[in-house]
């Protein structure tokens, strides 16, 4: 075996030229459905939201893999491939002989993997002459992301930012302000969703669900403006595959194969971009590790949600899809994993969680932070809270393989840094940190109100 550098950096010949689509390989997904027919949505039905490349590799089951236009490609240059690290400092640390890797995608001004989707979505609007962008934004990772992208292509981008984020991260509204996006708190009285939202509850901290609602509306009075979603959806997933893709050639330079693969997940793009090529092998019985989903105690989509067919918004105007959901009447307690505030989870983690070929766990935000703080002490990298989900559960694993003696090889995805989630960590420093997990009366309530659609 070659001596393991601490990172190993691909050069650009590493870079993938496609795509991988995990949708032609896992089998048949249920479909989404028109809200008002009730019948599988179709390519002009999704056009009239998205670009039209988008909604074409949105529905897309037959092709593994697509190319990445060399426009896209020279973009992701900037920043890709990224590093894969050999957490050295970390397995020291915690006295474990297991083996742990991180591939780090804070090498962008979003900090984060977010732009793998923004430039690919801001590009094909630039292609389809569409003039303007409209999203939401969680912590802010994505809505910077896709700023970045909007000024490399000359399109203008509004975002709706939930309302307790703009709060716990000024400096996020501030950066996408400075790459010239307008920026509205949500909900917001600049739509018709965001007034009924408030004024059934003139309090509301916002949700990505309520977000979604006033972007997908906004975006739906003009012709030259489309919507893009950073999460969630399978253009997005398909997108993120470069993750996992360069993930494994890394890995394979050194004679390397992970046995775990963690992510942390909030609407599964990043998940599903770094398990993807590995997602592959099992499918295709070559073996594959075990895949561990990380997710927030206070918005458990995944560990205590139901796998259902529910809206992706509030105000239940996008596709209905089949997923792991809280109901998309649910708002989570204020967290300061922001990203990962999100009532459903992808169509293709949420099936491959039915399938039983992932696993998932979920933390409160102490022990996530706790987590954070020692992985910044021992690799100098201060993490956002959200990658800190995968990195609670990588610290978890290697403690176990502390107890049996296992030198077992573990993979995370470090999604983003933490530099503008100073008020989280403060709060952290300060032991005000609590966990708002929602009851399983709550639950029930919001699960009362899901769409009665048996397929």
């Amino acid at each position: 075996m070659k001596k393991i550098p601490h990172r190993i950096y691909l050069t650009e010949e590493h870079m993938p030229k496609q795509w991988y689509n995990i949708r032609a390989d896992i089998g048949e997904i249920p479909p989404m459905l028109n809200p008002k027919t009730l019948k599988p949505i179709t390519v002009d039905d999704l056009s009239l939201v998205f670009t039209k490349v988008a909604a074409e590799q949105e529905l897309d089951t037959k092709n593994a893999f697509i190319p990445i236009p060399d426009e896209i490609r020279d973009r992701y240059f900037a920043y890709r491939p990224s590093p894969l690290v050999r957490a050295y400092n970390l397995e020291k640390s915690l006295g474990t002989p297991a083996k742990i890797y991180y591939k780090h995608e804070g090498n962008n001004t979003s900090g984060s993997h977010k732009l793998n989707s923004a430039l690919a979505q801001a590009y094909y609007a630039k292609e389809q002459g569409i003039k303007s962008l409209m999203t939401e934004t969680g912590a802010g990772q994505w809505g910077t992301a896709l700023s970045e992208a909007c000024a490399n292509f000359g399109l203008e981008l509004t975002i709706f930012m939930i309302k307790s984020s703009v709060a716990q991260k000024p400096y996020r509204k501030v950066i996408m302000e400075t790459l010239g996006s307008k920026v509205i708190p949500s909900p917001s009285q600049t739509t018709e969703a965001g007034k009924r939202i408030l004024a059934d509850n003139p309090d509301s901290p916002g949700s990505l669900g309520c977000a979604i609602s006033e972007a997908v509306e906004a975006s739906m009075r003009d012709e030259y403006s489309r919507y893009a979603l950073g999460s969630v959806l399978n253009h997005v997933v398909l997108h993120q595959s470069v993750i996992g893709l360069e993930s494994k050639i890394a890995l394979e330079m050194y004679d390397e194969y992970p046995d775990v693969v963690i992510g942390c997940a909030g609407g599964g793009s990043n998940l599903a971009g770094l398990i993807a090529p590995f997602v592959r092998d099992k499918v295709k019985g070559k073996g594959g590790p075990r895949i561990i989903a990380s997710e927030p105690i206070s918005c458990p989509s995944l560990t205590r949600g139901k796998y259902a067919y529910d809206f992706c918004d509030v105000q239940k105007v996008t596709p209905l899809t089949k997923m792991y959901t809280l109901g998309s009447s649910f708002i989570p307690a204020t967290s300061h994993a922001g990203g990962l505030r999100y009532h459903g989870m992808s169509q293709i983690v949420s099936k491959l969680y039915a399938d039983g070929i992932m696993e998932a766990v979920a933390f409160g935000q102490a022990k996530v932070f706790e987590s954070a703080v020692y992985f910044a002490k021992n690799e100098n990298i201060l993490p956002a809270p959200e990658s800190a989900h995968a990195i609670s559960a990588a610290i978890d694993l290697a403690l176990e393989c502390k107890k049996t003696g296992e030198a077992k090889t573990i993979l995370f995805g470090l999604t983003g840094l933490g530099h503008f989630d100073m008020t989280a960590y403060a709060n952290y420093n300060d032991n005000l940190l609590s966990d708002g997990s929602p009851t399983d009366e709550e639950l029930e309530v919001s699960f009362s109100k899901l769409p009665d659609i048996r397929r």
